[in-house]
């Protein structure tokens, strides 16, 4: 499969300085951007999700293909230059092979977060051991702290 930068020949480059807001959460634009240079951070319900600055890398396509305000935002961490795709659902459509690349990035995705979810179940069901780990380190955290309140009183 060809690199998705080469689909982008000829697209409008777009640029954001550090700190901009490049997609807004909850909001419905319809477009994607495939990033060319920078870093980027996901941010959803106040939290950072991840940072990306991998060229390539594309954000809004679950918003487009499932027709519904974006999940996360997308906010530039340093200067970013990104293609951008303004009426990305006719785009897709007349593009397959770029499609293709989006539908094999969300396999992978999908892939990576199914074992997740099945590391956390096996850690719930006490399978696995040494996730179990992370609790008492957690446990003997917070523990001092709570005693000192209580003694406190």
């Amino acid at each position: 499969m060809a690199d998705i930068l080469d689909y982008c020949v000829g697209l409008k480059q777009v640029s954001f300085k550090p700190g901009q807001l490049m997609l807004p959460e909850g909001e419905r634009l319809g477009r994607l951007y495939v990033l060319v240079s920078g870093q980027v951070e996901v941010i959803r319900e106040r939290t950072q999700v991840t940072h990306v600055d991998e060229p390539g890398s594309i954000f809004g396509e679950m918003a487009v293909l499932l027709d519904m305000p974006h999940s996360a935002s997308v906010k530039a961490l340093s200067a970013v230059t990104a293609y951008e795709i303004p009426d990305a659902l006719t785009f897709l459509d007349t593009r397959p092979e770029f499609s293709l690349h989006i539908a094999t990035m969300l396999a992978r995705r999908l892939y990576y977060t199914t074992s997740y979810l099945v590391d956390l179940q096996q850690q719930a069901a006490g399978k696995r051991r040494d996730l179990d780990l992370v609790d008492q380190i957690l446990a003997t955290l917070v523990e001092p702290a709570d005693r000192k309140s209580k003694a406190a009183r």
